[in-house]
């Protein structure tokens, strides 16, 4: 990750990009990374393709040959990770120096091995004490992705619970899978404890750990833990630059899972970080910021042990002087380790005293029944803090708080912005056959009886106050994994739905093929797996059942748009494109939305969008790596850019609301 020098005339190119507005002369140049690769012989790329080729070959005989051995089919991403990372390099031009091509060889030679003690039927790599790689498969799009272990000696067997650090890595362009597992089989890293497993997330590469970058370590985390059992109470996320920037949502989103975290240099929201005048940005996005922002979920940190590292002359000891302030504010101190005369790295002896910190935190494990809960959210898909749950919200994007105490008569809890709360606390809580009091918002309600397991209560805000349910809200409705924006959709395993007929205006048709070839392009490149792909006549029940759809066409052109285009909240028929009052003509403008499936209503239909920011632009600065369409648009179809006509979100229904009012300013 750069330190904070984005010029402000890049946000505001982004800006009028976005807005339609294309600048004379571009004030900077795009880069997409990573960069392009060196030449290779044609004689050493064909021996790689064709080692390439043979491992492929027997990862394809070990899917058969396992299809009744789950257990060691299981780790056949264990292998796969070493063929991708080589066959990726070569069919993208993505050998970035000449020491890769080696790396390589030594990559496919471990596969390799590793396929031959799967055929006979053991894995020994996760026993082994040291440098580890492991692969998972990604439930986003099937992809195998890798991580990297430190594991000390006295863990390598897996019979005692572990202790866990994660670790996020700096911003490094040229790190790609060669070169990332290639670090990871030759390097413990910044930080080794002794009686602690370190994993090594990749995030999918340079996205500061956003979107499938963040679902990455969540789905490494599971992946050990389902060979090894982990100490849930001894969790600890730590990261550097880029990684500090990861490591402080980590904490702030997850804040539940840790026992502590520490944070080093990065960044903690965007605008001042990235030099963004938020005039410049329409309404919408500056709303989305708040997604990873930080410093707007400070008050998440009040039960975890934070240790904030900086450099003392480091430009990015704004990350931490910005999340101070916001702790203040909650009336929460920060320990903020600062490496004297140090620039943008670790001082020696303060990663001593960050240890000590940390390893104390650890020792006294995280609290099990906390009794005092402070917990802000902006959207549901951040919806938990221990014991409490928001299930709705009244506004989404707007701050939703909950402050909830335990006491020895029952909660007691103030709310804020919230429509529906689950209160979900553990068997021993209260005595059993006690009758809890709920105390919320100035009313009174009895709760059940206690009984011997978990006791959980649901509440529902009426017209009347609050009021105990059976269950969280159901039906149509924003909630946890179905609450928007666009970019949700690909929190989660989605495919790509390509269109057989003919488009019913060749103008549209042609900007929506290459929205979709740009987005497949901006996944691979950005996120390091390809988009699941099929033809809209191919999507049958099991695919409608299992993945958020992302429908490429119009109605004329994609039969499942054609199925459930009169049960959406748009109109959209030769004449006119219409939602929430906007209306526009059909033959030169492109509806975008997220919604609930009509088909199934427990997953997305996306329609005509990928991820909603440009890789080139954004990508100068992870921090302005954030969404920048809300849960609906109006595009114009015009080529080389994507021209927004109007843009909102939904309510808690998913009716969408009008659209948010802009002016974009005059291109200078």
């Amino acid at each position: 990750m750069r330190a904070p020098l984005l010029p402000c005339l890049l946000s505001l190119l982004a800006a009028a990009l976005i807005a339609g507005q294309a600048p004379a002369t571009p004030p900077v140049k795009p880069k997409a990374i990573p960069g392009p690769g060196i030449a290779i012989e044609p004689a050493v790329r064909q021996e790689l393709s064709t080692a390439c080729d043979a491992l492929a070959k027997r990862i394809a005989d070990l899917r058969s040959a396992l299809a009744g051995k789950p257990a060691l089919a299981a780790r056949l991403p264990d292998v796969e990770v070493f063929h991708r990372a080589v066959r990726s390099a070569l069919d993208h031009d993505e050998f970035l120096a000449a020491k890769e091509v080696d790396s390589a060889r030594k990559l496919l030679a471990l596969g390799s091995e590793r396929a031959e003690r799967l055929a006979a039927g053991s894995a020994p790599w996760l026993t082994q004490s040291g440098l580890v790689v492991r692969g998972y498969r990604s439930r986003i799009d099937g992809s195998a992705q890798p991580y990297g272990l430190v594991v000390p000696d006295a863990l390598a067997k897996g019979d005692q619970p572990a202790r866990v650090d994660a670790w996020f890595h700096g911003r490094d362009e040229k790190l790609t899978e060669v070169n990332f597992l290639s670090q990871r089989l030759t390097g413990k890293g910044e930080f080794t404890p002794a009686n602690a497993i370190v994993l090594h997330a990749y995030g999918r590469f340079c996205n500061a750990n956003k979107f499938a970058g963040e679902v990455d370590l969540l789905e490494a985390l599971a992946d050990l833990r389902s060979t090894r059992p982990l100490d849930d109470d001894r969790l600890v996320v730590r990261g550097f630059s880029m990684g500090g920037a990861a490591c402080w949502q980590f904490a702030v989103h997850h804040a539940g899972t840790w026992c502590a975290a520490a944070p080093g240099a990065g960044f903690a929201e965007t605008p001042a970080f990235s030099h963004v005048d938020p005039t410049t940005v329409p309404p919408w996005e500056r709303l989305l910021w708040r997604w990873y922002d930080a410093r707007d979920w400070a008050v998440n940190l009040a039960n975890l042990t934070l240790v904030a590292y900086s450099g003392e002359i480091d430009r990015q000891r704004q990350a931490a002087e910005v999340m101070a302030v916001a702790l203040k504010e909650e009336g929460i101190a920060m320990t903020h380790v600062i490496g004297p005369k140090t620039e943008h790295k670790y001082h020696p002896e303060s990663k001593t005293q960050i240890n000590t910190l940390i390893d104390a935190a650890v020792a006294k494990g995280r609290d099990p029944l906390p009794k005092k809960l402070r917990f802000t959210t902006w959207t549901l898909r951040y919806d938990r803090l221990r014991w409490l749950r928001v299930d709705g919200l009244a506004k989404h994007w707007e701050r939703a708080r909950v402050e909830a105490e335990l006491t020895a008569a029952g909660v007691t809890a103030t709310t804020v912005n919230v429509t529906a709360l689950t209160i979900d606390l553990p068997a021993g809580a209260f005595a059993v056959g006690s009758k809890p009091v709920l105390s919320i918002d100035g009313g009174r309600l009895d709760g059940p009886a206690a009984a011997a397991g978990a006791w959980q209560v649901h509440l529902v805000r009426t017209a009347q106050g609050w009021a105990l349910a059976e269950a969280p809200p159901s039906g149509v409705r924003k909630r946890h994994g179905l609450q928007g924006p666009i970019d949700d959709a690909f929190m989660d395993r989605f495919v790509f739905v390509r269109p057989t007929g003919k488009a019913r205006n060749a103008e549209v048709g042609a900007w929506i093929d290459r929205e979709f070839t740009q987005a497949c392009a901006l996944w691979r490149r950005t996120m390091r797996g390809e988009p699941l792909i099929v033809d809209d006549t191919a999507v049958d029940d099991a695919l409608i059942a299992a993945a958020n759809l992302v429908l490429w066409g119009d109605p004329a052109s994609n039969a499942v748009l054609a199925r459930i285009a009169d049960r959406l909240p748009i109109t959209w028929d030769a004449q006119n494109v219409q939602i929430a009052g906007s209306t526009v003509a059909a033959a030169s403008h492109v509806p975008l939305l997220i919604h609930p499936n009509p088909l199934n209503p427990a997953r997305y239909i996306v329609l005509n969008s990928g991820l909603t920011w440009a890789a080139e632009y954004h990508s100068a600065s992870n921090a302005r790596m954030n969404p920048v369409l809300p849960d609906w648009a109006i595009v114009a179809a015009v080529p080389g850019r994507r021209r927004v006509i109007a843009a909102g979100f939904c309510d808690e229904a998913w009716k969408p609301q009008p659209a948010m009012e802009w002016t974009p300013p005059a291109t200078p």
